[in-house]
């Protein structure tokens, strides 16, 4: 019998926001936890713009819409907090504390709270109150400078890197980390998760090679970053991609002799750098002269650490993908499935939000009567959306 996701039961509360803080809340969410999303009254709705458009970040919410600007909205916010386990927000220091939803006053109000602060540069140091981007955290991390060519300049890995991996990601770590010891009988506390600081965490492995004097100082030098010839992108024939990752002897050996390349004094000693550039010319020549599909089938089921280089729009249709739907298509929309996944449990299956259907129902369950409800209406809690 299938038990419960793991974070069923646990109730959060997500201060609306964008990028790495949506992130945190739809992996709490795609694990079972109910996330509860305070969206701005007459903005967007659950990921919902004016427009119709909508967020995959944001799936699997309840939303309710305030004018925090006004006591009546604010009086929602601490009674949904009295029943949460956790909350997200995502501004910059200081701007909750002076909203009067800041940690002290939250957990004072719920001291099991799990407080979970999401920023680009941390709660304190010289730049903790300026703007920045994902951009912006990677690069003072030394991130940035470690990804790119050699003789290029640094290769912004979209934003995956400081808003994804070491944000969002990192601090629903944390919040499960800290909600796992409340459950123990732990008392709440605030999770400090930034930006830059995830982004170097992301990094460990790297430092490492640093340290034993396997990563120099130039990107596009090195065994990870485009330097060696065997772990790289090349073009096809038809102006498709390979990717290749032979970095063991045996895989490479491999690929040496399926391109009957395997007496080819250049590709003679794998780690010569001195014969990279050679080997690397070889390589390109190699794929460019035939298809993706050629290439495809050539490799098919070898152990080569070979890939073909998919499109979003391929993605999903790649065949591996499919045999473990690994994406999912939730009203309309295309999407990765919940990860990581767990034996013997009921998978949660991911909803987009559609109609404001969720406050009234929402105030209910806080205790409030239909009178009281018009009272705050009247009073300006929900904006102009109410």
């Amino acid at each position: 019998m299938a038990i419960d996701p793991p974070l069923a039961g646990l109730r959060i509360i997500e201060l609306a926001g964008i990028g790495p803080g949506p992130f945190c809340g739809m992996m709490l969410a795609d694990h079972g936890a109910e996330v509860i999303r305070i969206d701005r009254a007459g903005g967007v709705q659950a990921g919902v713009e004016v427009d119709g458009s909508r967020d995959v970040l944001l799936r699997s919410r309840r939303s309710i819409a305030l004018d925090l600007k006004t006591s009546a909205g604010m009086d929602i916010v601490r009674r949904l907090v009295a029943t949460a386990d956790g909350f997200i927000e995502g501004f910059r220091p200081g701007v909750t504390e002076r909203l009067g939803l800041g940690p002290d006053a939250l957990l004072a109000l719920n001291p099991r709270l799990v407080y979970g602060r999401m920023t680009g540069w941390g709660q304190d140091g010289p730049y903790a109150k300026l703007p920045g981007h994902d951009i912006n955290y990677i690069a003072v991390s030394g991130v940035l400078d470690s990804i790119g060519r050699k003789g290029e300049a640094p290769l912004a890995p979209l934003n995956l890197l400081g808003d994804y991996g070491g944000g969002g990601l990192l601090l629903a770590f944390g919040m499960t980390a800290a909600l796992l010891a409340a459950r123990g009988g732990a008392p709440g506390r605030v999770v400090d998760c930034s930006m830059a600081e995830g982004a170097s965490a992301l990094m460990a492995g790297i430092w490492s090679l640093k340290h034993n004097n396997k990563w120099q100082g130039a990107r596009g030098d090195n065994l990870l970053d485009s330097g060696a010839p065997f772990y790289d992108t090349y073009a096809t024939a038809d102006g498709r991609y390979v990717a290749l990752g032979a970095i063991e002897g045996k895989f490479f050996d491999r690929l040496r002799h399926l391109l009957d390349l395997s007496h080819d004094p250049d590709f003679a000693d794998q780690h010569d750098e001195t014969r990279w550039d050679a080997m690397r010319r070889t390589l390109a020549a190699r794929f460019r002269a035939q298809s993706l599909d050629h290439w495809c089938r050539l490799f098919e089921d070898e152990e080569v650490c070979f890939s073909p280089v998919m499109s979003l729009d391929e993605a999903p249709g790649h065949p591996h993908n499919m045999a473990r739907h690994s994406f999912i298509e939730v009203n309309g929309m295309t999407q990765p499935a919940p990860v990581p996944r767990f034996s013997n449990t009921m998978p949660v299956t991911p909803h987009m939000w559609q109609e404001d259907s969720d406050k009234d129902a929402l105030l209910a369950e806080l205790g409030l009567s239909a009178t009281e409800i018009t009272h705050l209406r009247d009073q300006g809690a929900f904006g102009r959306i109410g």
